[in-house]
């Protein structure tokens, strides 16, 4: 199908904390990088060609992390798409990267506030839209990460927070602090092990971002019901996975990443997918089981 502004409007709008509308399917920046998040990528000048066909899309939700490269990830935004006219950059902070594939969490209030600052040195803004912490230390008292995060809010570093793989419990503390406009928790077709978090979240007014969201893994095998929903549409499995993320609750924001111009074209084109109801209940009892 030909793809043009208007085909992201199928997926409709969220407003990230009451005020930053966004359409609901945005794009994960982790994938521009080099082999395990590492270095910078492959494929330079494709890597830029992806984030540059965002706007064109009509994507204005960006997801991106200190931790992507490191840094590499926020350069490449910034290279490619500065000074981000109509564009929400999201990034993260609080996860070490001592080698390729090696993530280790970070709280104490000096380091987060030293990522967010050098995060908007490296986004060349003057706060950030949307700040997620990465992870919730465990070495470091909860109530020090918060009270850091609140300060910088405070001090206009930050505009939204979010946080990142955590509980129902978790946002609850969180909340005595600051508003916590979005959750980023692993969630997919395949693995619904935050249900009660997404739950929580749409009852709460707080956006829901999958990671991870096309995995289908063996639900997506030759002759599986996956598999035959996405024929009838004539359509990829990770096509159809999409899809019924954004039939899942309108708070759902997914960021299904890639460093090319194809891949990124056929996830904006799962948006056009018109699920049956039939569909999706088919899919919601294949992803329990």
């Amino acid at each position: 199908m030909a793809l043009t502004a208007d085909t992201i409007e199928r997926a409709g709008h969220f407003s990230i904390g009451g005020d930053l509308p966004v359409v609901r399917l945005g794009f994960g920046a982790m994938r521009i990088t080099g082999a395990g998040v590492w270095g910078e990528p492959e494929d330079r000048e494709e890597s830029l060609r992806t984030l540059r066909r965002l706007p064109e899309l009509g994507i204005n939700l960006i997801d991106t992390a200190d931790s992507y490269g490191p840094e590499v990830s926020e350069r490449l935004i910034r290279e490619a798409l500065h000074p981000y006219k109509g564009l929400v950059i999201a990034t993260k902070g609080g996860l070490l990267r001592p080698a390729p594939g090696t993530w280790v969490p970070l709280g104490k209030p000096e380091y987060l506030r030293q990522q967010v600052i050098l995060s908007i040195r490296r986004l060349s803004v003057e706060r950030i839209d949307l700040w997620q912490l990465h992870r919730i230390d465990p070495k470091t008292p909860q109530n020090e990460q918060f009270e850091a995060i609140k300060a910088m809010q405070a001090e206009g570093l930050i505009r939204h927070v979010g946080l990142s793989e955590v509980s129902v419990k978790d946002i609850q503390a969180a909340q005595k602090y600051f508003q916590v406009a979005t959750v980023q928790n692993l969630y997919n077709l395949a693995n619904r092990s935050s249900e009660d978090v997404l739950d929580f979240c749409e009852q709460n007014g707080i956006g829901f971002i999958p990671w991870f969201p096309l995995a289908a893994g063996d639900l997506a095998k030759p002759g599986s019901r996956l598999d035959s929903i996405a024929k009838k549409h004539k359509a990829a499995p990770s096509q159809i996975a999409l899809a019924w993320l954004l039939r899942r609750s309108p708070n759902m924001l997914p960021i299904p990443g890639t460093s090319k111009v194809r891949h990124l074209e056929e996830n904006v084109a799962s948006v056009a997918i018109d699920l049956s109801d039939a569909d999706v209940e088919a899919l919601n009892e294949i992803g329990k089981a």
